[in-house]
């Protein structure tokens, strides 16, 4: 039987939009294919890239050391924390101020990847996509807490209210040593569950957060 998976992140491009304040990204060639071949005396050509980019850049984890001096960083982040984790889908419930609850039984989710779906994600690369998203509710943040799953995920910008500069859901779900993952896209495609979920960073020394290829294997 065929795998089949379900393409979870962002295409980075140069250029591309990045949270407000951030520097914009940089992609481009350090040798392209024709000013390669010197190199291998015209019998071969190799493209080599570069990048310069902030590394919140599209789909991207947050490690416990992006909140906290002493918290673990994405060096310390074990494969089992991020690869292969039972999944399941949390419909969001947005109130009048832009804060979610979630459909889901939160006594199922510990040890899961909980991931968060609104459908921002459609304004991806559009201005209202930075401006007046959702984002989880103090009751949502202190049930994921008390629930304990591995990892939370959204298709949003920010699972905080960007007005408030404390970021209470970064800090509780940090300090809980839950991983966050932000600008999921295409969980429409996803089930409640029974699927697998990926998303796993560079093994960066002292690194807060990293884009990541996230993704979905589907069990049926």
């Amino acid at each position: 039987m065929a795998k089949r998976f379900v393409e979870l992140s962002h295409v980075l491009q140069d250029g591309m939009r990045v949270y407000p304040g951030l520097s914009r990204a940089s992609f481009g060639a350090l040798y392209d294919h024709e000013s390669s071949r010197s190199h291998y005396e015209g019998k071969a050509e190799f493209y080599i890239g570069k990048a310069d980019i902030p590394l919140n850049l599209g789909t991207y984890l947050d490690s416990p050391f992006h909140r906290f001096r002493e918290g673990k960083d994405l060096s310390e982040i074990t494969l089992e924390r991020v690869a292969a984790l039972d999944g399941v889908v949390a419909d969001a419930l947005v109130g009048e101020d832009r804060s979610i609850d979630l459909d889901i039984d939160f006594s199922c989710v510990r040890s899961r990847a909980v991931l968060v779906r609104t459908g921002w994600d459609n304004r991806f690369m559009r201005d209202e996509y930075w401006h007046s998203g959702p984002f989880l509710s103090e009751r949502c943040v202190e049930a994921l807490v008390s629930a304990e799953p591995v990892l939370v995920g959204v298709d949003f910008c920010n699972i905080d209210d960007a007005q408030n500069p404390a970021r209470p859901a970064h800090t509780r779900l940090l300090r809980a040593g839950i991983l966050v993952v932000e600008h999921l896209c295409n969980l429409g495609e996803l089930p409640r569950d029974g699927f697998s979920f990926y998303a796993v960073p560079l093994r960066i020394l002292h690194g807060a957060s990293c884009s990541v290829r996230a993704f979905a294997q589907l069990h049926a």
